[in-house]
């Protein structure tokens, strides 16, 4: 089967792609820049299509033979009116696949069951819509919460939990939901493939519990073995919502905003077979939580929401930015030798950041990251997807992968942090006649007056921070 699969490189996209590949599919994966698909391009099952949906070229066009369509964008984490961004890219994907053999689309929407709706709802049951004035029949599979080891609520929760041991919360934390397992989205959203009793209908689909945040909070803190208290009070408006989210947890504001928006509203499910009829068992929500843990534990998360660009407004043009700018910059050059060293030096330098830390000053990158937040920024929290893997497009603290070419030793990052300029972090090491070296390379390419006071402000801390860094991932008997 010929399936088309747009964001690929999204929370959900990399989680379904593996298992359409394991079905034997052929899958039409769809970025908007090839340069960070962390799948083999080489794949023998896989052909990766490059399109922006909010503004595809005029010239492109789906491969006619699509079998299924999988529509997996969603803008929620964007500023401004991400409702008009969500509808764009659904027309654009209409147009598009009204132009091939296509038998169906498969939406992944929200529970939208309640008289009033937040706006992130009303964007996806607005979608719905306009994906239904296709030629093409649509299936649209309606989650609420969804649970497992990377998604963007599981992470949020986990930061609450895992960092207050006493919480006064919003009173949306009495708010009803009906969690569900990513495994059990899974089989769903592959599981209604070319069922022709599907086309053109829509299923609410949940695990078999209906819990309030509050409580989806404590069974979390129980699964980790730890005692929380929780006092939620009515005085919170929104906004102050939204802060207490994101200073707390790794959300973006924008998200954290939305989140919040949307957790005011009830999405519980409407009955139907449509498990049964797949053989699906849903997950209790305690089940799922242990097996994202299970997933954590043995290192194998697939995915996260916080690699997704959209997560943070990541521009999709970031690997422009590969080639580190050579003039009108700053530079910070350290180099040491590391001969005989190399693969341990490279071991420590793909571990850099999230739990590892930075090595030296972990107190001052902190610091940084704690500013980074009160100004709007990203700060440190996002942390790591992997401990010890890194691909081009991964979030790291505040930093975004460009380069991770392990075989070539070299590491490239660029500043997602607010700054008065651009900002790169680069380590290589070259093998010359006389050894290998090791060579750290912090760039900054100021914006004006403001940008140059900055580089000369931090210049003093660079001193002791990017030298006892390089230290410490040189040093002969570090672990």
């Amino acid at each position: 089967m010929n399936i088309l699969l747009t964001g690929a490189n999204g929370y959900i996209g990399q989680r379904l792609l593996p298992v359409l590949l394991e079905q034997g599919h052929t899958v039409y994966a769809c970025v908007r820049n090839q340069a960070r698909f962390n799948l083999d391009p080489n794949h023998a099952g896989v052909r990766t299509l490059e399109v922006d949906f909010l503004e595809p070229a005029a010239d492109f066009a789906f491969p006619p033979e699509i079998d299924v369509a999988f529509f997996l964008i969603h803008s929620m984490t964007h500023k401004g009116d991400f409702a008009s961004r969500e509808l764009t890219t659904a027309e654009n994907f209409v147009r598009l696949i009204n132009g091939t053999k296509c038998q169906q689309i498969i939406y992944l929407s929200g529970i939208v069951n309640e008289t009033e709706l937040s706006d992130h709802l009303n964007s996806r049951f607005a979608v719905e819509g306009v994906l239904g004035q296709s030629k093409v029949p649509v299936t649209v599979l309606r989650a609420g919460i969804i649970v497992g080891s990377g998604s963007a609520s599981f992470e949020i929760i986990r930061d609450l939990v895992e960092k207050l041991p006493v919480m006064v919360a919003p009173k949306w934390l009495d708010t009803l939901c009906q969690p569900i397992g990513i495994r059990n989205v899974i089989q769903f959203l592959s599981g209604v493939m070319l069922r022709p009793e599907t086309y053109n209908q829509d299923y609410d689909i949940g695990g078999p519990e209906v819990l309030s945040y509050k409580q989806m909070l404590l069974q979390f803190a129980e699964v980790r073995r730890l005692r929380r208290w929780i006092l939620t009070v009515p005085v919170m408006t929104p906004r102050l919502s939204s802060y207490w989210l994101y200073f707390i947890t790794s959300t973006s504001f924008p998200l954290a905003m939305n989140l919040v928006d949307s957790m005011k509203v009830n999405v519980i499910c409407r009955p139907n077979q449509l498990a049964n009829d797949l053989g699906i068992k849903p997950l209790r929500y305690r089940e799922a939580v242990e097996l994202a843990f299970s997933r954590i534990e043995q290192n194998i998360v697939l995915s996260s929401w916080k690699d997704a660009f959209s997560s943070f407004n990541t521009t999709p043009h970031l690997m422009d930015y590969v080639e580190v700018p050579r003039y009108g910059c700053f530079k910070d050059e350290k180099v040491r030798t590391v001969t005989g060293r190399e693969e341990q030096v490279l071991a420590r330098i793909w571990r850099i950041g999230g739990d590892t830390g930075w090595y030296y000053g972990n107190l001052l990158w902190r610091l940084r990251g704690f500013l980074d937040k009160l100004v709007g920024g990203v700060g440190l929290r996002r942390g790591r997807t992997h401990v010890d893997q890194l691909a081009p497009g991964d979030a790291l603290d505040f930093w975004r992968v460009l380069i991770a070419d392990r075989e070539g030793m070299r590491l490239l990052l660029f500043a997602e942090m607010k700054l008065p300029g651009e900002a790169w972090l680069e380590f290589k090491i070259t093998q010359t006649a006389t050894g290998s070296t090791l060579k750290q390379t912090a760039t900054f390419r100021p914006w004006g007056l403001w940008g140059r006071l900055y580089w000369w402000a931090v210049s003093p801390l660079h001193v002791f921070i990017f030298n006892g860094m390089i230290n410490a991932l040189t040093k002969t008997d570090a672990s």
